[in-house]
């Protein structure tokens, strides 16, 4: 039964590859993005799972030239903020490129809806698969950006009520990530800040428990 469900090994491989070769990239080209490629970007993002089927994911597309600069400089602001939170890592912090957003031909802000308070289903003790949800969104868009040779970024540094507010959204509504998107010169060869030499992956071994809680091996 199984390898009646199974995908080619052609497809198979090109669906490991970009699980492996996904990057947070920072570095963009100002070559724009085709439009039927970003629709199927998003139409990638909208094919997720969630939770009770709430779809509370919102896509906010930025093309105004002042408002990419607010947003910018409310990234810039957190950034600093930030590095003061590192202490005696702060100067390591901010030699470090966190963000592209002046660069890119494409900044999106991604949301969480305020409708999604009226779902109960899948929410009622674990109240935050909503943002599980849009992160599944924001996955599958940027795997479809890596199959697509298109670089994406997720920028998380910034206060999300201060980007509610310019971007006028709704009370309840919250958003979670600035994405950046554009043509790369070349993806990373490996996550950035392990190339920084900011943290490296852990072994999965590390991660994997068995009847109980993961314990160090020696």
């Amino acid at each position: 039964m199984t390898a009646s469900h199974r995908y080619s090994d052609e497809e198979r491989a090109a669906l490991y590859r970009a699980i492996r070769e996904r990057r947070d990239m920072r570095h963009f080209l100002p070559e724009p993005i085709a439009s039927e490629i970003m629709q199927r970007l998003l139409e990638a993002a909208h094919a997720a799972p969630s939770v009770g089927y709430m779809q509370p994911w919102r896509f906010i597309r930025i093309t105004d030239d002042i408002m990419r600069h607010d947003l910018a400089e409310l990234v810039e602001e957190e950034r600093q903020r930030t590095a003061e939170a590192l202490g005696e890592r702060s100067n390591e912090f901010l030699r470090l490129k966190v963000e592209g957003m002046r660069e890119c031909p494409e900044l999106w802000v991604v949301a969480l809806t305020e409708q999604r308070q009226a779902y109960v289903f899948g929410r009622r003790t674990m109240p935050r698969m909503d943002l599980a949800s849009a992160s599944c969104a924001i996955q599958n868009l940027w795997l479809a950006a890596r199959a697509e040779g298109i670089g994406m970024g997720w920028v998380s540094i910034f206060d999300p009520e201060a980007v509610a507010e310019r971007l006028a959204m709704p009370a309840a509504a919250e958003p979670i990530a600035i994405l950046c998107l554009g043509h790369v010169e070349a993806f990373y060869e490996g996550p950035m800040l392990a190339h920084e030499g900011w943290d490296e992956r852990r072994s999965l071994e590390t991660l994997i428990g068995e009847n109980g809680w993961p314990t160090p091996t020696e």
